[in-house]
């Protein structure tokens, strides 16, 4: 598992603040980004569980004020561990300067 974003990239988006309660079903299910999309899985409070498909599968537990990074096209789900607040922010690489 990467331990952070590679250099030159943007961030472009994310969702909003999911809980437990929010988070949508195709999250909790296997999903992949974009070509070129990388995520950040940023835990705000509680915990949540996240999953790499492999082989060889990987799993982190994501703890408050921890995070995860997401690569572009690997497959993966998050599983909140009880009460847990949680985003997602979205990076691409920079549009190259005109």
């Amino acid at each position: 598992m990467r331990a952070r974003l590679p250099e030159g990239l943007v961030h472009y988006g994310g969702t909003p603040v999911f809980t437990e309660k929010t988070v949508p079903e195709k999250l909790l299910r296997a999903h992949d980004t974009k070509p070129g999309v990388w995520g950040k899985l940023v835990v705000l409070d509680g915990a949540v569980d996240y999953v790499i498909f492999g082989p060889p599968e990987d799993r982190a537990r994501i703890e408050a004020g921890g995070f995860a990074i997401i690569e572009p096209e690997v497959k993966h789900l998050v599983t909140p561990l009880g009460p847990a607040t949680f985003r997602v922010d979205f990076y691409r690489a920079a549009a190259p300067a005109e």
